[in-house]
Formats: structure tokens, C-alpha cells, sequence
């Protein structure tokens, strides 16, 4: 078998509720639809345990996190840059890493946080529930960086962005590691991936997706996608495919 995934909106302004299953037995019969950077961090809870995956500059497979395969993960992700302020640690201290919760809040917490989750009946839900009492207490997210994000998601060039923000290059550089986990280019660069990809989910070729997402061409796509994601425009569609939705009031997009 392969991976089921579902996501909704959630109550957290700009987070997406979400649930993956993986099943291999033992062997997995066909490769696992990876998870793509996409400028974001996500709480996440599977085996009974809470762990933080910091923002991607690579893909990764679910079984990257540690419960492995044969396993459900539950996760909460973050809008770009909301992370840091929600979680206490800046976004570039977790670039391309997946860290136990406890190793950033007090362990005691941590256990009775994770057995509330445990112990819930939609752990999702619980989770969720988890980040919302949390983000009422943490400081708000830096709403230039929110708005930096929005920019760039748009299609927006890094210098139309840096002068909308009124704030220089080498401090909007700065403020992107904290928020983001990287520079504004390489945000830029996630995020239009992220807007090509949707489009060819949707059906759209791909050289048209490419241009609607502000590349030069579909080889400027291909290479972007090698870059980031490490496979091709092929490989990612016929996997996406694989992976079979399961039923949910939203998209169920990965």
C-alpha cells in the first residue's frame, strides 16, 4: 500500500489541519508521495509522540520522522514565518530537521501535552486544540514577515517585496532566517515551486504551469524541481496520483 492523506483549514489563522497514513508491509510495494518544502513548520504528533519539523529546503518522505513506516501522522502546519513565534525558536535553528518537542519546551509538559493527544480520539483534533491554546499566549507572528510571505507567494520579486516591507536587504535577509528558515530568494523560489506544482495538480501542462508561476520555461521548472525537491515534474505527478485521498471537508492536496 501506499500513503492516504487529508488536510482542512484550521481554526489557527493560516494553519492547515492535517493526517497521513503509511502503510508498508514491510517493504513499501511503491514509493511514498514525499513532502516538498514549502516554507513552513509543522507540529506534529505519531507514536504517541510530539515532534517539531522545522522548514525544508529538501524533500522528505514521511518515514523520515521517527516513528518510521507502518505508522499515522498527525500535524498541524504553520502559515510561513508563524512558526518561530508560536514554537520559541527561530525557523533557520530547525532548517532541515525534526526535533522531539521536549527538546524546546520543559519535558514534563511535553508528556502531559503528548498524553492528551495519546488519549484523544482525533488526535488531529487534539493537536490542533494544542496549538490554539498556545498561540493565545505566544507573541503574535512579525506581521511584515506574514506580509513578506504573501508578497512572495503572489509572484512577487524579492526586491518589490523588500521595498513594500520599507525595510533593506540585508535586514529583510535577517528577519527571513528567523521567520522562514532561509532568505527571502530561496523562500521565493519554495513558494513559486509550490504554486507550479498546484497548478499541474490541477491539470494544467506543464510548460503552462510554469509560466503562470513565473518561471521562464518548463526546463526552469524542471531544474527548480531537481533543486528542491529531488525528483522530476514525472516522477512527482505519477506519485501524487499514488497517494489516495481520504474523505475531508477541504482540499486534500499534499
Amino acid at each position: 500500500m501506499g500513503s492516504m492523506y487529508a488536510e482542512r483549514a484550521s481554526r489557527l489563522d493560516g494553519a492547515v489541519v492535517w493526517t497521513r497514513t503509511v502503510a508498508t508491509t514491510p517493504v513499501p510495494a511503491r514509493p511514498v508521495h514525499p513532502v516538498l518544502p514549502d516554507g513552513c513548520m509543522d507540529l506534529l504528533w505519531t507514536d504517541g509522540r510530539l515532534y517539531v519539523a522545522g522548514p525544508d529546503t529538501r524533500a522528505h518522505a514521511p518515514g523520515d520522522t521517527p516513528a518510521g513506516a507502518n505508522a499515522r501522522y498527525d500535524g498541524v502546519r504553520f502559515a510561513p514565518g508563524a512558526g518561530p513565534a508560536l514554537l520559541g525558536v527561530p525557523a533557520h535553528e530547525l532548517r532541515d530537521r525534526r526535533v522531539d518537542l521536549a527538546d524546546l519546551w520543559p519535558a514534563a509538559r511535553v508528556r502531559a501535552l503528548a498524553g492528551r493527544v495519546d488519549g484523544a480520539a482525533d488526535p488531529s483534533a487534539a493537536l490542533e486544540d494544542l496549538a490554539l491554546r498556545h498561540a493565545a499566549d505566544a507573541p503574535a507572528p512579525d506581521p511584515v514577515l506574514r506580509a513578506v510571505a504573501r508578497r512572495l507567494a503572489a509572484g512577487h520579486s524579492v526586491a518589490a517585496t523588500a521595498d513594500a516591507a520599507g525595510i533593506g536587504a540585508r535586514q529583510l535577509h535577517r528577519r527571513s532566517l528567523a521567520a522562514f528558515g532561509y532568505g527571502p530568494k530561496t523562500l521565493a523560489r519554495i513558494l513559486r515551486l509550490q504554486r507550479a506544482l498546484a497548478l499541474v495538480r490541477g491539470g494544467l501542462p506543464y510548460a503552462d504551469a510554469a509560466l503562470a508561476a513565473g518561471c521562464a520555461d518548463q526546463a526552469h521548472l524542471s531544474r527548480e524541481m531537481r533543486d528542491l525537491a529531488g525528483t522530476t515534474l514525472g516522477a512527482y505527478v505519477a506519485s501524487a496520483k499514488r497517494e489516495t485521498p481520504q474523505p475531508s471537508g477541504s482540499s486534500t492536496t499534499a
